[in-house]
């Protein structure tokens, strides 16, 4: 991939692209000449030459109806450095082969030696692909089960906001809705410099999400696994959660050894009897943060732990964040 300015950078649009991320990343990725008056690091001459790109040269509307216009058709473009596919509107299960002209041109341009990338459910279309396949990724948590259901080969870190893969970073996917920002910072720090993105970020007040999306991701057990008796425990759970000692509970419910209790478990759920009782307790946990302001040790008791200062470390492990930074980040407002 050439590295000299400017790089052509091809932002991939089709009914249902949300209009937010486009325009944003567009903005962002050409904002340099203004934000040079300002700040001394970023280059006065653009460094990205960026196009919206699609099927063929038209308006398409976005998901919330407001028009984009498609400047170039991908049978026109032979090259490009950088593309991305920003998010797009998504069904329960993702429309396989709905763009199969968009998903030979991607391949066709990593095979020039372009970067793909990806934002939030945009993941879909370059999973579409197959170069991801065995590789890392992320998306919205809220497109996870039906991602991983559509891709079952790529490796869906939903904790994470940002994710690079290849041997020379030659896939960047981001996160959730805003994570368009994230994945703008990121190319514009690899591409031009680390100050140029501090300042583009300062300028445009656009926030790095350093602790992932696991802050803002909620617990979705997976139930549809069709195992009758570690159903009837995980429900079980849902309302017992903070009782002591809940997997020794479970596996006597059950009716099985505790060995072939886990061992089933896991196998339906992704997650051993433990770590899914700690995920159940830090969501109900973080949603008590949300709503009052009852003291952390006392929340701790609450959802089944009797050290505090233990419930404290796993809720950083399993949330990256203290319970106290996360009910300043979610709390919700109280009139008045």
């Amino acid at each position: 991939m050439s590295k000299s300015p400017p790089l052509h950078v091809s932002l991939v649009a089709v009914p249902g692209t949300l209009a937010m991320p486009i325009a944003g990343l567009y903005e962002v990725l050409t904002a340099f000449p203004v934000v040079a008056h300002f700040h001394a690091s970023v280059p006065a001459t653009p460094p990205f030459a960026v196009e919206i790109v699609g099927t063929a040269p038209m308006t398409v509307a976005a998901g919330s109806g407001l028009p984009i216009t498609i400047q170039r058709g991908v049978d026109e473009v032979a090259r490009t450095d950088i593309v991305i596919v920003p998010t797009m509107a998504v069904e329960e299960n993702w429309p396989m082969g709905r763009h199969p002209e968009l998903v030979a041109w991607m391949q066709r341009m990593n095979e020039g030696g372009a970067m793909l990338c990806s934002a939030c459910t945009g993941l879909g279309l370059l999973a579409e692909t197959g170069l991801l396949d065995g590789r890392p990724a992320t998306t919205h948590w809220a497109f996870g089960p039906a991602f991983r259901r559509a891709f079952p080969r790529v490796e869906l870190h939903l904790e994470e906001v940002l994710v690079t893969a290849g041997e020379h970073e030659e896939f960047a996917m981001a996160g959730g809705a805003a994570s368009w920002q994230d994945l703008a910072l990121y190319l514009i720090g690899r591409f031009v410099s680390p100050g140029a993105a501090q300042a583009i970020a300062r300028f445009e007040l656009l926030e790095r999400h350093a602790e992932g999306q696991a802050p803002y991701l909620p617990f979705l057990p997976n139930t549809d696994h069709g195992d009758g008796i570690v159903r009837r425990q995980q429900d079980w759970l849902r309302q017992n959660f903070a009782v002591a000692s809940p997997v020794t509970e479970m596996t006597r419910r059950s009716g099985l050894s505790a060995r072939a209790f886990e061992r089933r478990f896991k196998r339906a759920t992704g997650l051993g009897p433990i770590a899914y009782v700690h995920q159940v307790r830090i969501d109900q946990a973080k949603r008590k943060l949300e709503q009052g302001d009852r003291p952390i040790d006392q929340i701790s008791w609450e959802v089944g732990y009797e050290d505090a200062a233990a419930f404290r470390r796993l809720f950083k492990r399993i949330a990256r964040v203290t319970p106290g930074v996360y009910r300043r980040k979610f709390a919700v407002p109280r009139n008045g």
